[in-house]
Formats: structure tokens, sequence, C-alpha cells
């Protein structure tokens, strides 16, 4: 029998992590649903059953403890083909880089950026075991040199950051014949976007399942929008 790919999917519970997870299950992946809480995350697993192979891990990436806990539960699955750091906030209303607080700086960094740092970290003992594993990095148009918005700035710059990572993780994860590579969704119709987005949440996922499926194992440390690379 041919290898079940896995992919586990932070925040994958709604939004564009629920339609990538749907997508892929739609593809043969095993997807294991990353969501914050049980509750939800059991709802999305149910609303996925019918489609493919998926399962719940709870994690909430802002906090170390739950990442290493779940980090442990994936034990039993053994072997990690995927990683999607899908999860985020933007926290950023009524404020700008002048008058924003230290304190929502941390918070916004500790779910979009170091959150997607260590979830590779903890996971990177079951992305060794894959013959041809993949790090993707959801970041954002607001995460390039010249998108970054004094106006929303903990988003810009936690994913500013994550590009950053991106780069740094794809040159330590060479030698072990890991991806890494960052994708911007576009303006998509979710909580976060809102209902006056262009994009569908179709087309939010497009990228993210074309980069988990299709580049060559090879292509690592790039950004990627509509199925092409993109600059920093």
């Amino acid at each position: 029998m041919p290898h079940v790919k896995t992919v586990l999917i932070t925040g994958a519970n709604r939004g564009i992590g629920f339609e990538t997870a749907r997508q892929l299950a739609t593809r043969g992946f095993h997807v294991v649903i990353g969501a914050r809480s049980e509750q939800h995350g059991q709802k999305a697993v149910h609303e996925l059953k019918t489609v493919g192979k998926v399962s719940l891990l709870v994690v909430d990436v802002s906090d170390p403890k739950s990442i290493a806990t779940a980090a442990s539960k994936f034990a039993s699955i053994g072997q990690l083909d995927v990683l999607i750091n899908n999860a985020g906030i933007y926290p950023d209303e009524a404020v700008s880089v002048l008058t924003i607080s230290r304190e929502q700086m941390v918070g916004t960094f500790q779910t979009n950026t170091f959150g997607a740092l260590e979830m590779m970290q903890a996971f990177l003992p079951y992305l060794k075991k894959s013959a041809a594993a993949r790090v993707i990095n959801v970041s954002s148009g607001y995460g390039q040199l010249d998108g970054l918005s004094a106006n929303v700035p903990s988003y810009c710059l936690s994913k500013l950051a994550l590009n950053g990572l991106t780069i740094m993780l794809a040159e330590a994860s060479r030698h072990d014949g890991i991806a890494v590579n960052s994708m911007c969704p576009g303006w998509v119709r979710t909580d976060m976007g809102g209902s006056h987005a262009p994009h569908s949440l179709e087309e939010g996922a497009d990228t993210a399942v074309w980069v988990a499926t299709e580049p060559d194992q090879n292509l690592t440390g790039k950004f990627f929008r509509d199925r092409k690379e993109i600059g920093w």
C-alpha cells in the first residue's frame, strides 16, 4: 500500500486553515486538525469526516507547554510529512506603531512568529522521518518589506519576522531535506479578512495546498502567492 501522507495544520478549525484541511483531505492526506479548543476542533473533525481521514490535536501555539504536550501526543502518529503553521491573530484595531504597547506586540509575536518556530522545533523529529517533509508558514503581504503598514504594527512586524524565520529554517533544514516556505493567501473572506475581501476561502487555501503537494522538494526558502514566487 502507498504511504498515506500526514499533514498537521495549526488553527485549522475555521477559516483558511479549515479549507486547507478540507482540500488536503480530499487529496488523500491524513489531516491532523490543530486547534486551541477541543470543542471547536472536534466540530471541525466531525465536519470533515466524510471527506477523508481526519484527527484532532489540541494545541495553543502561543503556549510552550501546550506545544510540548501536543508533540508528545503526536508520537502515536509518528511521522509528519507537512506542517502548516496557519494559526495567527490580527489584534491591531485602533492602534498605530506610535501607540501600540509592548505587551500587545509581544502577544502577537507569541502566536504569529514564536509559535511557528516552536512548532517546527517540537515536531522536527517527526518531520525527519518523512522522505520529503515540507513546512509552510502562512504569512501575508503585510509581511513584505514594501507592504508594511504603520496602522497594522504588530501583525505586519510578526509576519515580517515570520518570513525571516522561513529563510533561516530553510537554511538550517536543508541538510535534512526539509523544504520550508512562506505563502500569502491574499485578502480572503474570513473572520479576519471580512466580508468585502475579494478572494474566497478556496482561493485563499489554494497556494498552501499547492506548496504542500506539487513543487520540487528542492524549492525551499521562498515566498509564494497565487502559486508564484514573490519578493520578501
